[in-house]
């Protein structure tokens, strides 16, 4: 359930419509589950019901603001407030960079690196295959590091 809703989150970027889309999903796999493969994996065939799910719940309404997971302004016990205002200032900044990308380079990145999902699993999600994946990421990661290049030349 919470993986599910982790991809569903990140398609969406709204926490009441991943919700949503979650519990369709659910519903959605329980009426087809005849047609799952058993020789194949269940998790990301119900992910990839999810990532159409959202797909299309996205295209039905208007985009909202994604809200940020967990507390994102939120500092650590130790850490003083300069710290804590760099790290949410680097978050912004890298979150905007995400923004940029193009959507199917954007989910790829955040399923693959922030996720854990395998490029095996997201082609599935996708409904693309695993070399698309490996050039999604491929092409995302050059992107951001184009786009981050100033933040490494003022750390180092």
């Amino acid at each position: 359930m919470r993986t599910a809703y982790a991809v569903a989150f990140r398609v969406l970027g709204h926490r009441e419509d991943a919700e949503d889309v979650v519990q369709e999903a659910f519903l959605a796999a329980l009426a087809n589950i005849r047609t799952f493969d058993t020789s194949r994996k269940f998790g990301p065939w119900l992910y990839r019901i999810v990532v159409t799910r959202g797909l299309n719940f996205r295209k039905s309404r208007s985009r909202r603001a994604a809200e940020p997971l967990g507390d994102a302004g939120a500092a650590s016990a130790d850490a003083g407030p300069a710290a804590s205002a760099e790290r949410a200032g680097l978050k912004e900044t890298v979150a905007t960079a995400l923004g940029q990308l193009p959507e199917r380079q954007r989910m790829v990145v955040q399923l693959f690196d922030l996720d854990g999902f395998s490029g095996a699993e997201i082609a599935v999600m996708l409904g693309v295959s695993p070399g698309t994946v490996r050039w999604y990421l491929h092409e995302a990661r050059q992107a951001l590091r184009r786009m981050l290049a100033h933040l490494q030349e003022t750390a180092g």
